[in-house]
């Protein structure tokens, strides 16, 4: 084989186009991978509708949330980022984010090396142009070099892990994270009850994620019942508010409160990424409760609103933006250990790696047709 297929976009509102590129002579501290899986996030829809707030390299490749197998790599590329062995045949996931190491923050914050000044990203900021061309998951391989994008993070994945499995890790890390900067923040608990606003991924994701991490009792406010409100009683809530049949705001924090007690939840978590998900939400919570806010990837505009109500009611607020190095083995250790707890397969609607499969794969997510459109090139890889 000496030729590989990669998916491109030219900008907002494009078709995909699959293009050719010629297989790549790998350096010494790269790898090539195949790619088993390749989910569609929401940041792919957003780049797709135009919300993106700063400039980007069309044409390029998206897809970021990738599990695959490493055929070929140079002989110095030997272990991932947390010293665990690789070799070809090992399974990796890639998250997105390459951070520099030398800004301001991942040189005096790297806690916080997620807000890099000048990141770069597998799947959003690495133009099509620049070779080998493999930048992104919606493709056939995937190469990372060390030398070339030194803040590249690979995580290996257990051998009898499955790929498609693998492809959830990036997403169920950044609600980890989110949970975690509430309990260091004093505003999450064991045996706290949880209010996910969202059933999309993220919010089906954050459901488990809260349960594991010690919710007492989870709620996930959204739509529609088919597939995405069904789905996330399967992975723990214990009730759903679906917002198409309970239309205004005021009902459903008054169906909320009724669920959880009459003083509110003790933590919310937007994973909706709509803006008025805010205000309600702060509503939904008990005085001295949490809020956190993870779902605002893009810009989706202002609204009104009185933080007299986040005075008043002695709230704790948090802003959680994607993940850092450390956090991505907490979402693979997760997944493993509880691979036959939550039905994690079921979030995932497979299509095949063409042009059409492609833009079937994005109309549908855009639709909520699905929960994760997620893209698989090579079939025989797909489990």
């Amino acid at each position: 084989m000496d030729q590989i297929r990669v998916c491109t976009h030219a900008g907002p509102g494009s078709e995909p186009v699959i293009k050719t590129v010629p297989w790549p002579k790998v350096g010494r501290k790269a790898a090539l991978i195949k790619v088993g899986a390749c989910g569609v996030c929401g940041t792919d829809l957003h780049i797709l509708k135009g919300h993106w707030p700063k400039p980007l390299p069309w044409p390029f490749t998206l897809g970021h949330e990738l599990g695959g197998i490493i055929v070929e790599c140079g002989d110095e590329f030997t272990e991932d980022f947390m010293s665990k062995p690789l070799k070809v045949g090992s399974k990796v996931m890639i998250p997105p984010l390459m951070p520099c190491g030398r800004c301001y923050y991942c040189i005096h914050y790297p806690q916080t090396a997620n807000k890099c000044l000048t990141p770069v990203y597998y799947g959003r900021y690495l133009g099509f142009d620049k070779a080998p061309h493999m930048w992104g998951g919606w493709a056939e391989y995937v190469y990372v070099d060390l030398d070339m994008l030194p803040g590249t993070k690979i995580y290996k994945l257990p051998d009898d892990m499955s790929l498609r499995l693998g492809a959830l890790s990036e997403p169920l890390t950044s609600c980890i994270r989110a949970f975690n900067r509430a309990s260091r923040a004093g505003g999450f608990s064991w045996s706290d009850t949880v209010v996910i606003q969202g059933s999309g991924p993220i919010g089906i994701l954050a459901v488990a994620a809260a349960k594991e991490m010690g919710a007492g009792r989870v709620i996930c406010v959204g739509a529609p019942e088919e597939p995405r409100l069904k789905l996330a009683r399967e992975f723990g809530a214990e009730a759903t508010v679906n917002i198409e049949e309970i239309k205004s705001p005021q009902e459903r924090i008054a169906r909320v409160r009724e669920i959880v007690g009459h003083f509110g939840a003790d933590l919310v978590m937007d994973c909706s990424g709509h803006p008025t998900a805010g205000p309600e939400g702060i509503e939904m919570l008990r005085d001295g409760g949490t809020y956190v806010e993870m779902g605002q990837f893009t810009d989706a505009g202002s609204i009104e609103t009185s933080w007299h109500r986040i005075c008043t009611k002695d709230l704790n607020v948090l802003g959680s933006w994607g993940f850092t190095g450390n956090d991505l083995p907490l979402g693979v250790d997760m997944l493993y250990r509880t691979r036959d707890k939550y039905p994690w397969l079921k979030m995932q609607t497979i299509y095949p790696f063409t042009e059409e499969g492609v833009a079937q794969a994005v109309r549908d997510a855009m639709a909520m047709k699905t929960v994760k459109s997620t893209i698989v090139p090579w079939p025989e890889l797909v489990d």
